[in-house]
């Protein structure tokens, strides 16, 4: 079996692992992005999707992950499930999912989520609640008899990767580390100290 095909049915496998337990995100992981700065930022989003093409997820282009992702479209996801003591290291490059995938997504999503996220200038400077809550009210009478359409600035990204590295607990730290990478047009394999 292709290396890459076997560490994506290795994810896909945990990841269903973390699904039939009581974790109460288990599609959750930290993104980390970097843009031009050289500053880099973390924080926590949910996967949407993930096979050979790649891992999906959603957000504001134009929050600050979104600019940084403009400036540098390379990323690492990491996933972390305490309860099977085990995760999962993915990093590569990110480019925006096709408008059509975008909108069957947010088609998908509850109606106060669609309209959460039309309301939100995600990362900008907010005033008060109260002003976050007027856009809220205003977007909701606005397409009360209608479908919420999706924002040009709100879509998913797909981060392809180059190196995925599987990480086990063991007892005495003596951990199981597993990596994956594409190097001369291959994709390899090793294991890693812990």
């Amino acid at each position: 079996m292709d290396r890459y095909f076997e560490a994506i049915s290795r994810f896909q496998a945990l990841l269903d692992r973390a699904r039939g337990t009581d974790i109460p995100e288990p599609t959750a992981f930290t993104l980390a992005t970097c843009g031009d700065d050289g500053r880099p930022t973390a924080r926590v989003l949910l996967l949407k999707q993930a096979s050979a093409e790649g891992f999906v997820f959603y957000t504001n282009t134009l929050s600050r992950k979104g600019r940084q992702l403009a400036e540098n479209p390379r990323a690492a996801m990491c996933f972390h499930w305490q309860a099977l003591v085990e995760q999962v290291l993915v990093e590569g490059s990110v480019s925006l999912v096709d408008p059509e995938e975008a909108d069957a997504y947010w088609a998908s999503r509850p109606r106060l989520s669609q309209i959460g996220g039309a309301a939100s200038r995600q990362s900008e400077p907010l005033t008060s609640r109260a002003e976050l809550e007027a856009r809220v009210e205003a977007l909701e009478r606005e397409y009360r008899d209608r479908p919420v359409p999706r924002p040009t600035h709100w879509t998913g990204y797909r981060l392809e990767p180059d190196f995925i590295e599987f990480w086990a607990a063991r007892e005495g730290r003596l951990h199981d580390r597993d990596r994956y990478w594409w190097e001369d047009g291959a994709w390899r394999h090793t294991l890693v100290n812990p």
